[in-house]
């Protein structure tokens, strides 16, 4: 799962709680491309979704960058400090972007 990552406390704790309480204490593998790429404004969402198709291509979750420790109760599987090779077949990029525009994207290999 790549998710939205801001690397901001609040918005973080939040995204984690959702992870949390979707996945009922069993996280995905979760990365954030944006401590790499940076924040693209309208092009976030593209490039998420090009940063998670990659992914499930190359069946190699890519670490989040720059990621010391989660803070909070909600703790979710981050993918951190190396590459992490997993058997996928399916692979969800999560993106809140200004103005309100949120999308959620499901991929799956054929």
């Amino acid at each position: 799962m790549n998710t939205h990552g801001t690397s901001t406390r609040l918005n973080d704790a939040a995204e984690a709680a959702a992870l949390a309480r979707v996945f009922a204490g069993h996280s995905p593998p979760v990365t954030a491309s944006k401590g790499v790429v940076g924040h693209a404004l309208g092009a976030a969402g593209a490039i998420e979704a090009t940063y998670t198709v990659l992914t499930l291509r190359h069946q190699l979750i890519p670490p989040t960058a720059n990621f010391a420790h989660q803070d909070g109760e909600h703790k979710i599987d981050i993918v951190a400090g190396a590459p992490r090779p997993a058997r996928m077949t399916a692979a969800v990029s999560s993106s809140c972007g200004f103005g309100g525009q949120n999308a959620v994207l499901l991929f799956t290999l054929p």
